[in-house]
């Protein structure tokens, strides 16, 4: 039997520049092409978070969305997890491994100590799912029409799920 070794950051650093990828239950996982929705979605959810960032007292980052407290680090991966995550659901984020996957992510992020995940399903009624930490398993749902938030990780910061789709 042997130990399992989990990826690090400093794995991640060693992989050729052209390979986007990301740690998931302590392994390193390809990340596929953004298409055009799910990145006009990414991007809007990033601007908003940019505009309260001095309010807020953190960082907004794109690319797969999430929003920091603490220092800047260069041209560096920020230290520690994300107060709030916005996983944008691509081509491929569907069907119930992709379902499996995310939920492990998820696992990740609350277990590193991030406090709001959301789940952007845009091809979904239910476009937005708010995940907290205090009760992982349970989301609270907006649709269309309907005004999305992510207490209490940006405390006070709200965006309209209709902008997701602009």
């Amino acid at each position: 039997m042997s130990a399992r070794i989990e990826a690090t950051i400093e794995d991640l650093y060693r992989l050729p520049h052209e390979i986007r990828a990301e740690i998931v239950d302590g392994e390193i996982v390809t990340i596929s092409p953004t298409g055009f929705m799910p990145g006009r979605a990414g991007h809007a959810i990033c601007t908003s978070l940019r505009r309260i960032e001095r309010m807020a007292r953190g960082y907004a980052v794109p690319d797969n969305v999430a929003f920091y407290r603490g220092e800047p680090s260069g041209m560096r991966f920020l230290d520690g997890a994300p107060v709030f995550a916005a996983e944008v659901r691509s081509e491929n984020d569907y069907g119930r491994a992709a379902d499996a996957a995310i939920v492990r992510k998820r696992a990740d992020y609350f277990a590193a100590g991030t406090l709001v995940v959301w789940d952007v399903d845009l091809l979904g009624d239910e476009v937005v799912k708010v995940y907290r930490s205090t009760d992982p398993d349970v989301a609270t749902s907006y649709r269309r029409g309907e005004v999305a938030e992510a207490e209490p990780a940006v405390e006070g910061w709200t965006m309209p799920v209709d902008e997701l789709f602009e």
